[in-house]
């Protein structure tokens, strides 16, 4: 039953089977994050954002770190976890539904892997590894305009009828046409993703979760990562929104596509926890730049990823899934760097990175609860911006 403020049914994110999969526990790889300085006045202001916000009803809580050239600075817990049925204090350990963030997290990398070994080519269109795909008008589509959302494809599959499956999805993804000619402008599109979903299953043999599991999130040590998260968890997991059965979503991914192909899918469906997204931020970078790192790309790659990678002449800049300059960018802020990259999820969680001092902001917080109509789209931006001038101010004492 709905709890006593519940909300209207989920929406689409847009612009985002069986028990939970999580990292291999033989994994042996490890990333320390040092743990932040206590009472560093630079981030104050950043503690007066999270506050306000809070206060205004922008989100019920939320968790956050800011990284430089290494290290964890800041870290910040505030608010509640939940608000309904029962109130809950946020927690540092809490797991969040990252939402979109699955695309730069795990699809995007887990395609690049792909294009190490040689078995993706970027230009090559998607159809050369799933024929079906090139049905009404998509035979252009190639890897690159997927992972850059040039696709020209809608934002999201129908959700008008309460379609159900992963068969039903790659049928309607089969049945989508085009809605703009393949290269010509940007248009943020879930479609893209759950494509790209489908090619790494189709040329691993592997369901997305395992082979995730097996090659992103254990080489990372990423143990607290999961689709589809088992039981034991669900306590620790932050609650999202009520769904169109009055159920309140808490350990079952929000996205209303991925919900309906299992919970887990190209887009959406994986759930983390602030540790293990630092230790994913601060192992990207370091290979970024060349350091010693377990991230399970190569240096090449990672640049290549988060560079612009968009048709040229373009003016929205994408990289290989990762945002660089496009309407979505306000978490840069008005400081970091025009070099700087990040991505969002919809349930109000982001990630922005910036190479050149190997910083990071990460802010995870369910917005969407109870009733999703909350907005952290200026709390992004003001936290960056307020953590660009931190960074840049003399460190104390």
């Amino acid at each position: 039953m709905a709890g006593p403020t519940s909300g209207p049914p989920v929406t689409s994110a847009g612009a985002d089977v069986g028990p939970g999969v999580g990292a291999d526990p033989l994994a042996t790889a490890q990333h320390t994050v040092p743990a932040p300085p206590v009472g560093d006045e630079r981030f104050t202001q950043v503690e007066e954002i999270f506050h306000n916000a809070i206060a205004t009803g922008k989100t019920p809580g939320a968790v956050a770190a800011i990284g430089h050239e290494g290290r964890v600075l800041w870290k910040g817990v505030f608010g509640q976890r939940a608000l309904t049925p029962t109130p809950e204090p946020m927690t540092w350990d809490t797991l969040f539904d990252m939402a979109s963030l699955t695309k730069v997290l795990i699809t995007a990398p887990a395609i690049m892997q792909l294009f190490e070994r040689g078995l993706v080519g970027l230009d090559t269109p998607a159809a050369r590894y799933l024929p079906w795909f090139a049905a009404n008008g998509k035979q252009d589509i190639t890897i690159r305009l997927l992972l850059t959302h040039y696709s020209g494809l809608a934002p999201d599959l129908p959700l008008d009828t309460r379609w159900q499956g992963r068969a039903r999805a790659i049928q309607l993804v089969t049945e989508t046409r085009p809605v703009n000619l393949p290269g010509e402008r940007f248009v943020y599109s879930d479609i893209n993703f759950i494509t790209l979903g489908l090619i790494v299953e189709k040329l691993t043999g592997q369901p997305l979760a395992q082979y995730a599991s097996r090659h992103i999130l254990a080489p990372l040590g990423l143990k607290q990562s999961v689709f589809n998260p088992q039981a034991g968890l669900i306590a620790r997991i932050a609650p999202t929104q009520y769904d169109e059965n009055g159920h309140l979503l808490r350990g079952v991914v929000h996205d209303p596509t991925a919900r309906r192909m299992g919970g887990v899918a190209g887009h959406a469906g994986l759930f983390s926890c602030a540790d293990d997204m630092i230790r994913y931020a601060q192992a990207l970078l370091d290979k970024r730049v060349g350091l010693p790192s377990p991230f399970p790309l190569r240096t090449d790659t990672v640049v290549l990823m988060s560079t612009p990678q968009q048709p040229a002449g373009k003016p929205d800049l994408r990289g290989l899934g990762w945002d660089i300059a496009t309407h979505y960018s306000t978490p840069r802020g008005a400081y970091f760097p025009p070099t700087s990259f990040g991505h969002t999820g919809f349930t109000g969680t982001s990630l922005w990175l910036v190479p050149e001092t190997r910083g990071f902001v990460l802010i995870l917080t369910n917005r969407v609860h109870p009733d999703g109509k909350a907005s952290v789209v200026k709390l992004r931006q003001d936290v960056a911006t307020a953590a660009a001038l931190a960074l840049a101010a003399p460190t104390p004492g």
